[in-house]
């Protein structure tokens, strides 16, 4: 991960929220919600990113037409079978 990632600057963000000693929030000992918020996108956008590299890993072309079509059987393969 390098600094110019967005995902690290967002959490990064929010670790730098959550110190500053003037912020009403960190004087009353209570969550900042701004910096929740910064941490909560930063979780989303890592669970996105993984579930798009683990459908290419299993040779779906994102993107595509024929990708969505082979990942669309695959998800509504009948297990039961």
């Amino acid at each position: 991960m390098t600094e110019s990632d967005l995902v690290y600057r967002l959490r990064k963000r929010a670790e730098i929220r959550r110190q500053i000693p003037t912020r009403k929030s960190v004087q009353e000992n209570q969550p900042d919600r701004i910096a929740d918020l910064l941490d909560e996108a930063a979780n989303q956008i890592e669970q996105l990113l993984y579930a798009a590299n683990h459908m290419s890993d299993k040779g779906y072309e994102i993107g595509t037409e024929e990708g969505y079509k082979d990942f669309d059987k695959k998800r509504n393969y009948n297990y039961d079978q």
